[in-house]
């Protein structure tokens, strides 16, 4: 008996039903992003392989100046969901002429697929010069950081994110410092701190095969990783490793913006260069505690470190800077270190480095990062988007 014989069936029902069984076009959402996603795994390569089991995320990168007399998109697909394009512009390109390209191969993109609602995902407002024609059904800035503040920021920036401001139907924020400014420029503004991957660093708890270019480095270990740039106090390093030879400081990262030569050269700081996210957990199960030195400057006024949660889930005491978010998110947890010079920096090192693997430092971390997630996160900024579709 086939569907339309089966008694007791009306066809108008039947036609609903087969309606709601149709699989459903997903909608897409346009990620701009001044980061790309295969610079540093952070916010935003967490948040899209989240978002792309609902949506099909299209991560819409810088233009990078290329051989060739016309535009062109290198696309890729580098997680499910995930469609990053990569803009090629060709060499001599004055501004306006860059914007009509990315404005156009953006376009032809889009018209190529088939889509159901658009939404556009802002990580830098300057994205908006080739996206203020499109129709999104949602409009999301999500402020990781204060851009304007860091070096080799766009003059145009600050009034780019204010035509952003009054066009984004809600606002995340990476952190609560950053909220507490931004909430004063939008009436749908959430602080969406960054947050962790617990069962990733986790790893680094346990008995891990230590990375051959950290095995022979002697102990104890002070370790860092993520970006070296500005934002990096370069001199409170110096003075540490010139105060005490004894203490290894091993430094895991890309060098961006600044000289590599203004770094400090001595015996017991070690550059590492950048590494995978899935190898970061090796590199911190060695160190006996881990570093956050950020100067205190414009760029570091507004941070948000989302290292301070990784560190902790992978069970290693912390030393920062006075960060604000730092401070007020993880100052009382008696597993953070707070200094704010040299000397106090290296006072806080000699207090942390009994703790590692001890019970009363295992419990004070746990409950410094309890119940945080990226899918926790995640979810939050879905709900937020989904109430406005």
């Amino acid at each position: 008996m086939n569907l339309a014989e089966q008694p007791g069936q009306s066809p108008i029902l039947n036609a609903q039903k087969l309606v709601e069984l149709a699989p459903q076009t997903r909608p897409t959402l346009v990620c701009l992003s001044h980061l790309r996603w295969g610079f540093v795994f952070q916010r935003p390569q967490h948040v899209m392989s989240r978002l792309a089991q609902n949506y099909d995320v299209i991560f819409f990168e810088e233009p990078v100046v290329s051989a060739g007399e016309s535009p062109w998109l290198e696309t890729s697909t580098p997680a499910a969901g995930i469609q990053v394009a990569v803009p090629h512009v060709p060499e001599g390109l004055d501004h306006e002429a860059v914007v009509s390209a990315q404005r156009a191969l953006l376009d032809q993109l889009l018209a190529g697929r088939e889509q159901g609602d658009l939404l556009l995902w802002y990580f830098t407002p300057m994205s908006l010069a080739f996206t203020d024609h499109l129709d999104a059904q949602v409009t999301i800035y999500d402020c990781m950081d204060e851009l304007s503040a860091f070096m080799g920021a766009p003059a145009q920036l600050i009034d780019m994110e204010r035509l952003l401001m009054g066009r984004a139907d809600v606002v995340f924020t990476g952190g609560v410092s950053l909220w507490e400014v931004k909430q004063r420029q939008h009436g749908n503004a959430y602080p969406v701190p960054s947050s962790v991957d617990i069962a990733h660093f986790a790893v680094a708890r346990e008995d891990v095969s230590e990375p051959a270019d950290q095995a022979s480095i002697a102990r104890p270990r002070l370790g860092f990783f993520g970006v070296i740039d500005e934002r990096f106090d370069i001199d409170l390093i110096d003075q540490v490793a010139q105060q005490r030879a004894d203490w290894q400081i091993v430094l895991v990262g890309p060098v961006v913006k600044i000289d590599p030569q203004t770094l400090p050269r001595r015996p017991n700081i070690h550059y590492l260069g950048a590494k995978q996210y899935a190898e970061l957990p090796a590199y911190l199960s060695g160190w006996d505690v881990a570093l956050m030195p950020f100067a205190l400057n414009a760029s570091t006024r507004f941070i948000s470190p989302t290292k301070t949660p990784e560190y902790l889930a992978g069970g290693c005491p912390v030393v920062s800077t006075p960060i604000h978010d730092v401070i007020s998110g993880y100052g009382e947890s008696g597993a953070v270190f707070i200094a704010d010079t040299a000397e106090a920096f290296i006072d806080a090192i000699e207090r942390a480095l009994p703790l590692k693997g001890t019970d009363e430092f295992v419990q004070r971390a746990d409950a410094a990062i309890a119940g945080m997630s990226w899918d926790n996160t995640c979810r939050f900024m879905k709900e937020q988007i989904e109430c406005l579709r």
